[in-house]
């Protein structure tokens, strides 16, 4: 199913919990257009964001955008030439109350520099024009790995509520690029068991568990997972469905599916991808009892962190580490009891109680600023 598709029905079904007006409904609703996929990708996560945001709860509103190349096969300086013309292209669409671009895949804080410096070309000196730039250009402490603790935060706030702990269990971690290495690094400090990781480069598992800290230095030095001393190589095909007890997909949307989905061995899957289920699989998963904790909230560190650089910057103070990471557990426990509110009053899972929350804040924003049926 396309994933916007998906993201819309997913709305329905939390704007009939919710019992919206249906013109309030349609208003919110991001319309399908039968055009190219990288549109409706990029208009489906925009709409995640939105719904995110508010599951978050900070002031931020709803926005994706891209541009379609292959950032590896290109050059720093045809990454550079192309991310200066794409921020003079919508320069007048962003602003520091309009619009604030963060990194995403295949951009990082020297992208975010780039684009920092060609909007003060137009607009002057506006450091919270983007987040997620380098700590010398008024970046946060706490940004590069801000997602990927918010995934740990996330899941260890939802193990405690089945009498479990991150120590006790055994974990696979799909992608192991920045959140997905962060993720792994931090199970692995708290006692944890990451017992198999992989990136497109390959997969690497150890049953004993994984030693996150020089795999991250073996990647670095070698740029690939193949042929890491401290684990076995295995197939990447086979580790969604290798036996574990929490699944943590952190790469591409739609890995789980309705092919792979009835062989899903883990107990709990934390969506730290965007969309990385898919509605048949999703059903699949629910009706074997597999929870999951869906992308909307279990992957909000990143723009909850982008947040606090924002204020950082209007404010002109900026915050300890220590700071950022303890109000980020804050954030996410905070959302987590709210989510799980919300499934108690609505009789939902997780996935609609994610939905039902942050669809009934923005509804009711939507409302209060004056909007009549």
């Amino acid at each position: 199913m396309n994933a916007l598709a998906a993201t819309n029905r997913n709305f329905r079904k939390a704007s009939r919990i919710l019992g919206l007006d249906s013109k309030l409904e349609k208003s919110l609703l991001i319309p399908f257009r039968e055009i190219k996929i990288d549109h409706d990708e990029v208009n489906a996560l925009a709409q995640l964001m939105t719904w995110k945001t508010a599951v978050a709860d900070i002031p931020y509103g709803g926005a994706k955008g891209g541009i379609g190349c292959i950032p590896k096969d290109l050059s720093i300086s045809e990454l550079e030439r192309l991310t200066r013309v794409f921020t003079q292209k919508i320069h007048d669409l962003i602003g520091i109350n309009t619009d604030v671009p963060a990194p995403d895949m295949g951009t990082n804080s020297q992208t975010m520099a780039w684009m920092l410096d060609e909007y003060s070309k137009f607009h002057g000196h506006s450091p919270a024009i983007v987040t997620g730039k380098p700590i010398d250009l008024g970046g946060s402490l706490g940004r590069d790995a801000a997602t990927g603790r918010g995934v740990v935060y996330a899941t260890g706030a939802l193990l405690a509520e089945y009498g479990k702990n991150i120590k006790d269990l055994t974990f696979v971690v799909q992608g192991f690029g920045n959140v997905g290495a962060w993720a792994a690094k931090l199970i692995h400090e708290k006692g944890g068991k990451v017992i198999v990781v992989s990136d497109i480069t390959g997969a690497v598992k150890n049953p004993n568990g994984l030693d996150i800290a020089a795999l991250m230095n073996y990647k670095e030095a070698t740029g690939t997972l193949t042929g890491f001393s401290g684990g076995d190589s295995m197939n990447s095909d086979e580790l969604l469905t290798h036996k574990c007890d929490v699944l943590i997909p952190c790469a591409l949307g739609g890995v789980l599916n309705r092919e792979n989905a009835e062989h899903i061995k883990a107990k709990f899957i934390i969506e730290a991808a965007n969309h990385p289920t898919d509605p048949e699989a999703d059903e699949i998963l629910c009706k074997k009892g597999v929870v999951i904790l869906p992308d909307i909230y279990a992957n909000a560190g990143g723009v909850t962190v982008s947040y606090f650089e924002w204020v950082q910057n209007i404010q002109g103070f900026m915050w300890n580490e220590e700071k950022v990471n303890m109000e980020l557990e804050k954030y996410m426990t905070n959302a987590f009891h709210n989510l799980k509110n919300m499934c108690k009053t609505h009789n939902c899972n997780l996935r609609m109680g994610a939905f039902t929350l942050g669809v009934n804040r923005v509804a009711r924003a939507t409302m209060l600023r004056g909007w009549e049926a």
